[in-house]
């Protein structure tokens, strides 16, 4: 643990002594379309995640980070039950439809159009879709441990203290 607290603490200051020099970065850095109108390609539930019924998934790919970091898309889903592993931190909107929600910790939730919702990155949740839902993602990997408490610790250097979100 204290070596990892180090090495947080090393990155932290390196990070914080490296010039805001940031070169442009290549591609696009303005993308604008209408959610209706991605094209959505089928991207199938793991039957072993299937609960009950026959959901069928689509996914249309809105944007990437440079970094890969990070992606927005618009997913929709036809009827039917199934649990879902959130590999990536995960934010959602519905847009339209709605999906009853089982938290792991049994919380449980209905989101309709209009309706954010956050999922942690290694987390599982159910979700039943009674007859369709379409949604916008945004998704973010969760940086390593040791990664994270660096960013943290600059943050907090950086910012003198002060816990909040810049903008």
């Amino acid at each position: 643990m204290a070596w990892k607290l180090m090495l947080a603490s090393a990155v932290a200051m390196a990070a914080r002594s490296v010039p805001y020099a940031v070169a442009k970065p290549a591609g696009k850095s303005f993308v604008a379309h209408a959610s209706d109108r991605l094209p959505l390609k089928s991207t199938p539930i793991n039957p072993d995640w299937i609960i009950s019924g026959n959901p069928q998934a689509r996914t249309a790919e809105h944007s990437r980070g440079h970094d890969e970091a990070s992606l927005t898309a618009i997913w929709d889903c036809t009827s039917g039950e199934f649990r879902w592993y959130f590999g990536w931190d995960e934010t959602v909107m519905i847009l339209e439809g709605e999906v009853h929600i089982t938290a792991e910790d049994g919380t449980e939730r209905t989101l309709r159009a209009g309706d954010v919702a956050f999922f942690a990155g290694g987390t599982w949740a159910s979700w039943r879709v009674d007859n369709y839902v379409r949604k916008v993602a945004f998704l973010r990997k969760p940086f390593p441990k040791p990664l994270a408490i660096a960013y943290r610790l600059r943050n907090l250097l950086r910012n003198n203290g002060n816990q909040g979100i810049a903008a």
